[in-house]
């Protein structure tokens, strides 16, 4: 698999002009351009709108080939395939190495953008109206990459960055809203799924379940999954999971004479501190006030000392 590390290399192997900076690069859709690359990496982002005319992209695990007026975003370092796509006349493709961000606050913001670790077809899909603001955000990036730069030429263009991915982050957020029926569906699913999981003994086996574990069954990427918890629940696909978890342990803390340690283990949790730390994250200080008193009329009190403490966080299961 082949790894570019630069911009004009890209450039060469698909026949296209010398970018009009070493590390930043703006592709205008025109007629008759195709772009094609074998499987391949390489150490920039990349934001695109595009209408797909002809041929497919793949990244992450999934392949996008027909999707209209709609964003994607890659990662450095993302395994990308691209096979005789062809995209009507409107769109843009913006590539930027990772040292173009040296030194600003996007370089420690970036992170924060989940979308860049979506799969190809849980793009973006734009209404008119969002297009219209995203194409001129593009527009004004062009205007500065086509000028002669000079020293406000780089603000000027992570200003316009910037505002895309913000702008990127309120649609998601209104497509998230608008699919809410899907999205009950999927908390549903994931909700099943983990039910199952305990309830067919796999957390011995298996260990606690994995986000990612759990996405793929659901043909998700982990970050999307979350994301669509979040909106639903107001919890990520990681918290549902300990909160489901720590109510099978409650439960079986009252009506079992298991030491907590042989509860833990048994529900996946291969060490006491990071069971004491969820405990003590999703449970309330009264809920454990109720299960002391329990466990002292039991007289096991000192089975739960390890995670009785004082540092609770008020949060309800």
């Amino acid at each position: 698999m082949k790894h570019y590390s630069s911009l004009s290399e890209m450039h060469r192997d698909n026949c296209l002009p010398e970018p009009e900076h070493p590390m930043l690069s703006l592709i205008r859709i025109t007629p008759g351009l195709v772009l094609n690359f074998q499987e391949f990496t390489c150490d920039c982002y990349m934001i695109g709108l595009k209408h797909i005319k002809a041929g497919h992209w793949l990244y992450g695990r999934t392949r996008f080939d027909h999707e209209k007026g709609s964003m994607v975003f890659w990662k450095p370092r993302q395994i990308i395939e691209i096979h005789n796509l062809e995209l009507e006349e409107g769109g843009f493709i913006l590539l930027f190495h990772e040292d173009f961000l040296l030194g600003s606050a996007l370089q420690r913001e970036i992170s924060r953008y989940t979308f860049f670790d979506y799969e190809a077809d849980e793009a973006l899909h734009l209404a008119p109206k969002e297009e219209k603001i995203i194409t001129r955000l593009f527009e004004s990036i062009d205007t500065e990459y086509d000028n002669n730069q000079d020293e406000f030429s780089r603000n000027i263009i992570l200003v316009n960055i910037d505002s895309l991915l913000k702008y990127a982050e309120r649609f998601y957020k209104r497509q998230f809203i608008n699919r809410r029926e899907l999205s009950g569906k999927t908390v549903t699913a994931f909700q099943r799924l983990l039910d199952d999981f305990i309830r067919q003994d796999k957390l011995v086996k298996e260990g606690l379940p994995s986000v990612a574990a759990l996405a793929a069954e659901l043909n998700m990427s982990p970050r999307y999954l979350s994301n669509a918890l979040k909106l639903e629940t107001g919890k990520t696909a990681q918290e549902l999971i300990h909160i489901a978890l720590i109510s099978v342990a409650k439960n079986r803390l009252r009506e079992s004479g298991d030491h907590v340690s042989e509860i833990a283990y048994s529900l996946g949790f291969e060490n006491m501190s990071y069971f004491a730390w969820a405990f003590r994250r999703y449970v309330t200080p009264y809920s454990v006030a109720k299960l002391t008193t329990c466990l002292l009329a039991k007289k096991c009190s000192s089975c739960f000392s390890s995670i009785n403490k004082d540092n609770y966080l008020p949060i309800s299961i």
